[in-house]
């Protein structure tokens, strides 16, 4: 049984108290933030999108299937069962906030991560 959320927020954002566990989900540090600032206990750039999938998506306006390659990226990939393992463990204590950089708040990594943790976590 989980107590906590899973949230999203961008680095740029301020920290606060209801973030619990953050998490950056970034392959690349976000630009022009420091590591105190950032405030994050741990960097998942394993689960991350590929450099391949990031450059082919980055600036084009299809996010369903940048969506649908990620997807297939994570079931794939070891290291998300042992994030998803994390994840679940720190969600009993409070809330998990996934941390990322770009500008749009609506088509990134973080909204797919997000919706691929709670669907396989049920």
């Amino acid at each position: 049984m989980t107590t906590g959320t899973i949230q999203i927020k961008r680095a740029y954002a301020a920290c606060d108290e209801t973030d619990g566990y953050r998490i950056l989900v970034d392959r690349l540090w976000p630009r022009g933030i420091k590591k105190e600032r950032l405030q994050c206990q741990r960097w998942a750039k394993e689960i991350s999108p590929s450099q391949e999938l990031r450059k082919r998506f980055h600036g084009t306006s299809d996010f369903t299937g940048f969506t649908e390659a990620y997807r297939l990226e994570l079931a794939a990939n070891e290291a998300a069962r042992d994030f998803l393992t994390l994840c679940v463990e720190q969600l009993r204590q409070g809330n998990v906030t996934l941390v990322y950089a770009p500008k749009d708040e609506v088509h990134n990594n973080a909204v797919v991560l997000k919706d691929w943790l709670i669907e396989t976590m049920e």
